[in-house]
C-alpha cells in the first residue's frame, strides 16, 4: 500500500495557517512578522507528516537543482584517494547539497558522456579530479560553468585545490636536519619525466624544491640522490641497495613517496640494518601502511579529505581563479633518530 506524500498545503492545513505563511517559515524566509508559536506549529507539523520540500519545484522557483557533480579519472575506486570523495561528500551534505560521482577510468568518450549527463541533470557545478597531482586539460564544455578542480590544475584560470608538496618538502627535510643529519642525507625517487613534465605530475618538483630550500636553511645539501623509474616498492627496494654498496652510506634518507620507503625499508631489513638506530626514514603521503611499519614511518600526509571539504567550499562559493594550497602535517612516528656516531 502506497502512501500519499505529505504537501506544504497539508502542512500549512495542520499549523492552522496560509500555504504562504508555512512556506515563507520552512524556507527561512527573513523580515516575516510570523510569531515563535507560527513557527512551531510549522515545524512541528513538518515533522508529524514527515514533510519533505518539493526540490523538482524548489528548483525551478530558485535556478538551483542542490546537486553538485564529482567527475575524475580513478579517485573513486582507489582506496588511498577514495577520501576526497568522502571531504567532499561531508562538507555537500552540510550545504544542503547532493553530491553526484562518475569515474571515467581515463576514458575520454565516457568523460565527455558522464559530463554531458550531469549537465543535462542541471548540476550547480562541477568538480573535476584527479587521482595524481598533475596539471589537467579542461574539457571544453566545463569551460564557462562553475567549475573547481581537484588534485590538479590547469592553464586556464580555474580555481583548484591542491596539497601543499613544497611546504611538506621543507617540513620532511626540516625533520632529519633538526634531528642532527647535516651531511650524509641521500634522496630517493628522482625522476626526470615527474620533476618536469607538469601533465605527469606538480608534486614531484615542489617536494624537491621544499626539500632542497630546507636543507639550504640548514647550511647543507643532499648527499646523493638516486633516480627511480616509478615510485613504487620494488624501486625504492632497488635504490636502497644501491645506496648500501657506497663506501659511505647515508644517514639519513628521504624517500618522495610512501611505496618507495616501504621498499627501502625491506632492503634495510635484509642488509641487518635498523631504522632509525642504523639510518633514518621520511617519506611523503601518509598510506595506511605507513603507520603499521614497524617502526612507524614518519611521513608528510596527504589531506585528501580536507581537499575534497575545500573544493565543495570554493565551487558553492562562486570564487574564479583561486588556488587553494592546503597544508601536508606531518605524521611524526619512530623512524627519525639522531644519527648514530661514526
Amino acid at each position: 500500500m502506497s502512501h500519499r506524500r505529505a504537501t506544504l498545503a497539508d502542512v500549512a492545513k495542520r499549523a492552522g495557517l496560509s500555504k504562504t505563511a508555512a512556506s515563507m517559515i520552512l524556507n527561512g524566509r527573513e523580515g516575516t512578522r510570523l510569531s515563535a508559536e507560527a513557527h512551531r506549529r510549522v515545524f512541528a507539523a513538518a515533522a508529524e507528516l514527515g514533510y519533505r520540500p518539493n526540490v523538482a519545484a524548489r528548483s525551478l522557483r530558485t535556478q538551483k537543482s542542490l546537486t553538485l557533480a564529482f567527475i575524475s579519472d580513478i579517485v573513486a575506486t582507489t582506496r588511498f584517494a577514495g577520501d576526497m570523495i568522502r571531504g567532499a561528500l561531508d562538507a555537500a551534505r552540510e550545504h544542503d547539497h547532493v553530491l553526484l560521482i562518475a569515474e571515467t577510468q581515463g576514458d575520454e568518450s565516457f568523460e565527455q558522456y558522464a559530463i554531458e549527463a550531469m549537465l543535462d541533470r542541471q548540476v550547480d557545478g562541477v568538480i573535476y579530479a584527479a587521482m595524481a597531482t598533475r596539471q589537467l586539460t579542461v574539457p571544453a564544455t566545463l569551460l564557462g560553468r562553475p567549475t573547481v578542480l581537484l588534485n590538479a590544475a590547469s592553464t586556464t584560470e580555474l580555481p583548484c585545490v591542491l596539497p601543499d608538496d613544497e611546504q611538506a618538502g621543507y617540513a620532511v627535510a626540516s625533520a632529519l636536519t633538526e634531528a642532527g643529519h647535516r651531511d650524509r642525507i641521500a634522496l630517493i625517487g628522482r625522476n626526470r619525466l615527474k620533476e618536469r613534465d607538469p601533465e605527469v605530475s606538480l608534486a614531484a618538483s615542489a617536494r624537491l624544491r621544499g626539500i632542497e630550500r630546507a636543507l639550504a636553511a640548514a647550511g647543507t645539501r643532499l648527499a646523493v640522490s638516486v633516480s627511480c623509474h616509478d615510485w613504487l616498492p620494488e624501486h625504492g627496494y632497488a635504490a636502497m641497495r644501491s645506496l648500501l654498496r657506497k663506501p659511505t652510506r647515508p644517514t639519513g634518507v628521504i624517500c618522495m613517496n610512501d611505496r618507495l620507503a616501504f621498499g627501502a625499508y625491506q632492503a634495510l631489513a635484509e642488509a641487518g640494518l635498523r631504522v632509525p638506530q642504523d639510518m633514518s626514514v621520511v617519506s611523503f603521503d601518509d598510506d595506511v601502511i605507513a603507520a603499521w611499519l614497524r617502526p612507524g614511518l614518519s611521513t608528510a600526509a596527504l589531506p585528501h579529505e580536507q581537499m575534497g571539504r575545500r573544493a565543495v567550499e570554493l565551487l558553492l562559493s562562486g570564487a574564479k581563479t583561486d588556488r587553494c594550497l592546503v597544508p601536508m602535517p606531518l605524521r611524526r612516528r619512530a623512524s627519525i633518530d639522531s644519527p648514530a656516531p661514526q
